[in-house]
């Protein structure tokens, strides 16, 4: 082509050009001055996309959220609410009859024993999950049982302090703190570990090629477009094995505990809602309202990309127009639960509201990171304020990242005091009332 036609085709190409298509200089752009949502309009109208879902959002009112001002006589119907709507968010299979867990392999450990169990929760499903045993649990002389529940790219073996999947090798000589279940079992507590979702021996390809991290997200995805949920999957893949937890000889069936750690603590809450039988509960992780998170965390990078809340594993169509994590673990009362790695006060103290109104505040208690530890240093404030970051969201939020593990140090002593003060004595399938706690609540 000659010099001169290739001149005029570039010149035409680049007259053609839409507006848009061209870059502004990367020095042009300052995150802070985009970091909340606004009109430049008069009308404050939004021709952004962005900023129209984020009107939307702002005016979003969960349906089921606790209301501290309701008469207490209503506390139990509205939790009734809060359990059905639950149902009907998880999607669980229509009931039908399961193959029950079968037995793969057992082991003796010091003091103990761990069961690899498979449970058959869809006709072409195996899943893999742990039972950890100790010498003293006998249907003679039955013990409380731990469900621990992981946090993300933990796995059942990480729990359970092992090193092979096979039970092959011998376990770990100084398990790390994040080892919940074996801490457990060593304090004479029956410990039922599983996988997450796509975590672990239900991991994928990924394995295969060398990752140390998981892919929940296409997994996620996947379950998005057959209309269920990653939450839902791996909490139903749960209740399977907890409805044969609970038939065990050598378990107190009134001291069932959920456990659960970071991503397990959606779970966790899940499970705790659908069960009413479920004693107690351990929330190893910051507790915080993922709406408010969503609506707050709109500060742009220095591409212009505005950070996502969560990733997609985390995502529950109609989850917001529900209830939001606080309002779950309040619905929890007056069974006890301990959170352990902080959050807000005001969130801590809208679900102590419902243990009073339940008639059991002691059975809540809740922890702060040494980092938030005064309370002169924690937010303090009824809402957010806009344009946050990720990192600006978490200092606000009284989260330290890098002090996240599992807290055996305060769990484990407080799961003896409330087992201290209880009679062993096995309670009615379906009471919702909690044993005497002696540990005294952490008040707001």
């Amino acid at each position: 082509m000659p010099l001169q036609t290739l001149f005029r085709s570039t010149l035409l190409l680049a007259c053609c050009l839409p507006a848009w298509a061209a870059s502004p200089s990367p020095t042009a752009f300052q995150p802070s001055e985009w970091a909340v949502l606004q009109s430049p309009r008069a009308d404050r109208r939004h021709t952004s996309s962005r900023g129209i879902v984020q009107t939307m959002l702002e005016q979003v009112r969960p349906a089921c959220a606790f209301q501290p001002g309701m008469p207490p006589e209503n506390f139990p119907s509205w939790r009734e609410q809060v359990r059905q709507a639950m149902k009907k968010l998880m999607k669980f299979p229509a009931s039908q009859e399961i193959q029950p867990p079968r037995l793969v392999k057992t082991v003796s450990r010091q003091g103990y024993r761990v069961e690899k169990w498979e449970s058959y929760p869809f006709p072409n499903a195996a899943v893999p999950f742990l039972v950890l045993v100790p010498d003293s649990a006998t249907p003679q002389r039955p013990a409380p049982v731990l469900f621990c529940i992981p946090g993300s790219d933990q796995t059942k073996e990480e729990l359970a302090a092992e090193t092979s999947a096979e039970l092959e090798n011998s376990p770990l000589p100084r398990p790390s703190p994040n080892a919940m279940a074996w801490h457990y079992v060593r304090e004479g507590w029956v410990a039922v570990v599983v996988d997450n979702a796509g975590a672990g021996e239900q991991g994928d390809a990924e394995h295969a090629a060398g990752r140390a991290s998981h892919d929940y997200d296409n997994l996620a995805r996947l379950l998005l477009e057959m209309d269920w949920s990653w939450l839902g999957y791996t909490s139903y893949t749960d209740q399977c094995i907890l409805d044969w937890v609970k038939k065990l000889p050598f378990i107190q069936k009134s001291h069932i505990i959920l456990s659960g750690f970071s991503l397990g603590t959606e779970p966790m809450m899940v499970l705790g809602v659908l069960n009413p039988d479920i004693y107690a509960f351990v929330y190893n992780d910051f507790l915080c309202r993922t709406l408010e998170r969503a609506q707050t965390m709109t500060k742009p990078s220095a591409n212009g990309s505005r950070p996502a809340p969560n990733s997609i594993r985390h995502l529950i169509p109609g989850f917001w127009q529900q209830f939001d994590f606080p309002d779950i673990v309040a619905s929890l009362a007056p069974r006890p639960v301990i959170c352990t790695e902080g959050g807000l006060d005001r969130d801590f103290g809208l679900i102590a509201q419902a243990y009073r109104m339940a008639g059991r505040e002691d059975a809540f208690r809740f922890l702060h990171q040494p980092r938030f530890a005064d309370p002169a240093k924690r937010w303090q404030g009824e809402r957010l304020p806009s344009g946050l970051d990720r990192t600006e969201f978490f200092r606000l939020a009284n989260v330290d990242p890098r002090n996240h593990f599992f807290k055996k140090d305060a769990v484990i002593p407080w799961i003896k005091s409330l087992l201290n003060a209880e009679q062993t004595a096995e309670r009615p399938a379906d009471s919702q009332q909690p044993a005497v706690a002696s540990e005294s609540p952490a008040t707001p």
